[in-house]
């Protein structure tokens, strides 16, 4: 089975950024470990998965539907751990690096959403 995107950089730091935030979550209260803490893994996995599901599409208007929906879920990410910070959850210093990930996550997004529009080939163009 091919994996493109196993090549992307966009998938690797999605996924680095799911394993932190599945470490950082440990230490939330346990009443939350159903509610604010499920929410953000949830929102942190499906921004690598919608990456990897519209990788393996066939055709780029799909690859970027599915990107559009990775910068979804990082949007929902980024309110719950503000939410998170104001609650008192995460630390500052561990929230603003987690939001320097977010932002770095977003502007890999972006971009590559503009390359596939610039891209005249309607195949998907995965490129690492």
């Amino acid at each position: 089975m091919d994996k493109p995107h196993k090549k992307l950089d966009l998938w690797n730091t999605a996924m680095e950024l799911a394993v932190t935030i599945y470490q950082v979550t440990d230490s939330f209260p346990r009443e939350e470990r159903y509610s604010l803490t499920d929410q953000i893994r949830r929102a942190v996995s499906s921004v690598p998965s919608n990456v990897a599901e519209g990788a393996g599409r066939q055709t780029k208007k799909e690859f970027i539907n599915y990107l559009h929906m990775a910068q979804g879920s990082l949007s929902e990410l980024d309110t719950h751990l503000e939410l998170a910070r104001r609650l008192g959850y995460l630390a500052q210093d561990s929230w603003t690096m987690l939001d320097r990930q977010v932002e770095r996550i977003d502007k890999m997004l972006s971009g590559l959403i503009r390359h596939q529009k610039a891209n005249g080939v309607k195949r998907v163009a995965v490129r690492p």
